[in-house]
């Protein structure tokens, strides 16, 4: 399993009965999570001494009760630190805001994979190459601003304008306002397309694509039909001399073997690279075991 573990400002503080405890910078938040499917005793006192809970419906759905939450706080997570250090260090700071579906704009577990390709970049940065990243259901931009951290043009693409807009205000915080991002609301599906015949071209692809959506113009998006006819397609975008290839399931039927099979066969093909697939996770503090957040798949091209 590859463990987001280099974060300061965001703890998976415990997990009982469909429940994870979360320190997000000084707030506490309880959130449900399917994964946890276990009962323990709740000891820690922040199972009461919350500021924020979201009570999931039994019919769908479900609110927020909140206990002295702002409405908009800010964390960081400092990338690079703990790896060679020519590879640098960068703070990037995001905007948290709890919002419908119990989200905060933010998925914690990815720093795993932030952590993994910013040295990457980096390093063929460092050695005169030049990097062209799509990013795919880009949402606030945590994939975006790491790659833009280090040194990567970006092309950051979602269907949510909101999504976008709140992308950009990340990339601000984090100093990168000046950075070759390009900020595009479209459906990724339907870009992806028009690049192949634009005869676009890219050295790095990361898509984190949801089980189900829909587009701006009500584009429909179900993951087990169209994610590998994506990969396919994605597949003619990279470059004569491509870095690496991210891509991020929190679907069930998506386990990591699947995704390391559709690389393999959609993307790898005659190339020259590794493929790796693992699921994704977050340390617990309570009890030092790990709660699995999803699942990664990744090609190294030689």
């Amino acid at each position: 399993m590859w463990i987001a573990d280099g974060w300061k400002d965001y703890e998976v503080l415990d997990s009982s009965e469909g429940e994870k405890l979360e320190r997000w910078g000084r707030y506490v938040l309880r959130r449900p999570d399917p994964q946890v499917i276990w009962s323990t005793e709740k000891k820690l006192p922040e199972w009461k001494k919350l500021n924020g809970h979201y009570h999931r419906s039994k019919s769908g759905g479900g609110e927020w009760e909140f206990h002295d939450l702002p409405k908009e706080w800010t964390i960081q997570y400092q990338i690079g630190a703990g790896q060679k250090a020519s590879d640098g260090d960068c703070t990037l700071t995001f905007h948290l805001k709890p919002f419908a579906f119990k989200h905060t704009g933010l998925f914690p577990e990815q720093a795993v994979n932030w952590s993994w390709f910013y040295p990457l970049i980096r390093q063929a940065k460092g050695a005169g190459r030049e990097v062209r990243v799509l990013n795919l259901f880009a949402y606030t931009g945590g994939a975006t601003i790491a790659a833009a951290a280090a040194g990567g043009a970006v092309t950051h693409v979602d269907a949510s304008k909101g999504m976008v807009t709140w992308a950009k205000e990340n990339a601000v915080s984090s100093g990168l306002e000046e950075a070759p991002i390009r900020w595009l609301v479209d459906d990724c599906m339907k870009f992806v397309e028009r690049e192949i015949r634009r005869g676009r071209k890219y050295e790095a692809i990361i898509m984190d694509p949801p089980s189900y959506g829909r587009g701006p113009k009500g584009e429909l998006w179900k993951l087990e039909e169209l994610v590998f006819p994506l990969l396919q397609k994605c597949s003619e975008l990279l470059s004569d001399a491509p870095l690496f290839l991210l891509i991020n399931s929190y679907t069930t039927g998506l386990q990591p073997a699947v995704l390391s099979y559709m690389l393999h066969t959609a993307v790898l093909k005659g190339r020259k690279g590794t493929v790796s697939a693992e699921e994704i996770g977050l340390p617990v503090s309570s009890n030092g075991l790990v709660l699995p957040c999803g699942a990664s798949g990744r090609i190294t091209f030689d």
